[in-house]
């Protein structure tokens, strides 16, 4: 015996004289629809028009003065200076202390600290100062 199986939506039945495609009006802009475009294009149309508006501002400006990020990187240089320094002085004294005792071997780290400083203070304030122009 075949069984023949409704239709269901949503757990009501699919009524199909009052579901046809020629009863049907079609609404193609419909007020539902207007605000819906107007709610999803609104905000980028009105920053376009602000974006209109500035970009006549921005070529009033004239030129950008650098002279800030130039006094940042000499204090990065600055920096680079002492911490340099500090860090070669600092591995200088912990290799003489440790050669001192008569310890050699624990000597190596201290001097490769030392390297290490005197790279940092030669190559990165030397890098840092050619970032911007400025002679060493």
């Amino acid at each position: 015996m075949l069984r023949v199986r409704r239709s269901f939506r949503l757990g009501k039945p699919l009524n199909r004289s009052s579901n046809s495609a020629a009863k049907q009006r079609p609404q193609l802009l419909s007020k539902r629809k207007l605000l819906y475009a107007a709610h999803i294009m609104g905000p980028t149309l009105i920053a376009l028009a602000f974006a209109g508006v500035s970009s006549g501002v921005a070529h009033a400006q004239g030129t950008m003065d650098f002279s800030g990020a130039q006094t940042l990187m000499g204090t990065f240089k600055t920096f680079a200076i002492y911490a340099g320094a500090i860090i070669c002085f600092g591995g200088l004294i912990f290799a003489g202390i440790r050669m001192m005792s008569g310890r050699f071997q624990d000597a190596i780290p201290g001097l490769f600290g030392a390297l290490f400083g005197a790279g940092v203070l030669g190559w990165g304030a030397g890098w840092i100062g050619s970032l911007t122009g400025q002679s060493m």
